[in-house]
């Protein structure tokens, strides 16, 4: 794991922004997995403001992404989907029919999770994986467990994790209790993994991610197995290492 320290939020976008331009560069026609939250928008801002200086083109990427929550149609402004187009899609060149987001209202969970992951080997796998990592060590929606759940399915989330995002609702009650979300497996396939951590809330779990026992119990350590990570975390996140 390389570890590149960021002064704050605002240091740590654009350095995971310099990390992803690279790759579209280097490779145009790149299948980049893509996270949702807060810790991305900042590199999603700054991602758009070098495409506007035409310093890139998203005309021949392919995204993929981590997750979407159950039961939200692609219109609910709290789906993902929704998300990525209002903070990264709509704003650059890249063609939305390759850019792909489970299906919030799939009526077969189990069909939608297996064409999804058969999507992916079909797009050539992930080049390069962004993700960030939830308070108590989830990354997608990959939460706190007795196993490592292999490939995209259907999962509960857990209480953090619903007290968490629960800001982006009008309520805890609006927040859905379940996604969809890329397995272990699909994650640990990517080429190149880019994890992104700020504040304070994350500093234990980037820890145990980091220096802790591989464990479902801590999800984002299995990371410690991949051959190419690359974490960029600010000050806070950094302040137990």
């Amino acid at each position: 794991m390389r570890i590149y320290k960021a002064t704050d939020y605002n240091d740590m976008s654009r350095k995971a922004a310099n990390i992803i331009s690279a790759q579209i560069i280097m490779k145009p026609d790149c299948v980049l997995g893509l996270a949702t939250g807060s810790s991305p928008v900042g590199t999603y801002k700054q991602l758009i403001e070098w495409y506007n200086k035409n310093d890139l083109d998203f005309s021949e990427v392919t995204s993929i992404n981590l997750d979407e929550y159950k039961g939200l149609s692609p219109e609910d402004p709290q789906s993902y989907r929704y998300f990525m187009n209002t903070h990264l899609f709509d704003h650059v060149n890249i063609d939305k029919n390759r850019t792909f987001v489970p299906d919030g209202l799939a009526t077969d969970p189990e069909k939608a999770c297996a064409e999804y992951n058969a999507n992916i080997i079909k797009q050539g796998g992930i080049d390069l994986q962004l993700l960030g990592i939830g308070r108590n060590g989830h990354i997608g929606f990959n939460e706190p467990g007795t196993v490592f759940k292999k490939e995209t399915h259907c999962v509960d989330l857990t209480e953090s994790t619903i007290e968490a995002n629960k800001r982006f609702f009008a309520s805890e009650a609006d927040v859905p209790r379940q996604a969809y979300s890329l397995g272990i497996k699909n994650i640990m396939q990517a080429r190149k993994i880019l994890v992104i951590v700020s504040g304070k809330d994350k500093a234990d779990a980037l820890y145990n991610a980091v220096h802790g026992e591989i464990t479902p119990a801590v999800p984002a350590s299995i990371l410690q197995l991949h051959n190419d990570v690359t974490i960029v975390a600010d000050a806070d996140a950094l302040n137990n290492f």
